[in-house]
């Protein structure tokens, strides 16, 4: 019998899942962050950047040693299969790395972990989890919110958007969905609710 709960958050960019996740820790939940671990995978020196050097060229390393990350990303994202490319690369790399800082949680009795991923049906990490929640917001609503906190056109948020997918794609893959529009103590209250649930 597990003795443990791995809950998958995602959601589209801007929707919220920073806020929803700041809840689940007050309701316990200790979070494995995959954005944090992913730019541990290409840091200077690591086997996974030296397979990125290898498809996408030595490059898109800077004098030091470490990622240019804008070289990478023109490289990468100029077309559904560079994007592939750089994916098979790194998702394994990242979820092995979950994988043991999750079980160095439940070793050190934190049962009750969260895992933030923004590609968790993309990498096929939701296999892990024993639940998802999505969090999905209208996309004026995310538009606006990304404008502020990325300091980015309207114009280039809403490329960055088109190239992600709608509400839909995880409002059907998931066990629960909350609407990051709605205020904090809702989203607090919709957490709640679910940890309940679970």
């Amino acid at each position: 019998m597990r003795n443990y709960t791995i809950i998958g958050l995602t959601g589209p960019t801007g929707a919220g899942k920073s806020t929803a996740a700041q809840f689940f820790e007050k309701n316990g939940f200790v979070i494995v962050d995959a954005d944090k671990i992913a730019r541990l995978a290409l840091s200077a020196g690591s086997s996974c950047l030296s397979q990125v050097c290898g498809v996408f060229g030595n490059d898109i390393l800077n004098g030091d040693g470490s990622l240019n990350r804008t070289k990478l990303a023109q490289r990468a994202f100029a077309d559904k299969e560079s994007t592939q490319m750089l994916n098979d690369i790194t998702h394994p790399w990242i979820f092995l790395r979950v994988l043991r800082e999750c079980r160095q949680n439940i070793d050190n009795g934190k049962n009750r972990i969260l895992f933030d991923a923004p590609v968790l049906f993309e990498s096929f990490s939701d296999i892990m989890c024993d639940a998802v929640v999505s969090v999905v917001a209208p996309e004026e609503i995310r538009l606006e919110r990304l404008v502020q906190r990325d300091g980015l056109s309207a114009e280039q948020i809403k490329k960055r958007m088109s190239a992600q997918h709608d509400n839909d794609f995880y409002i059907s893959r998931s066990d629960f969905v909350i609407d990051g529009s709605l205020s904090f103590d809702e989203i607090d209250a919709a957490v709640s609710e679910i940890v309940q649930k679970l």
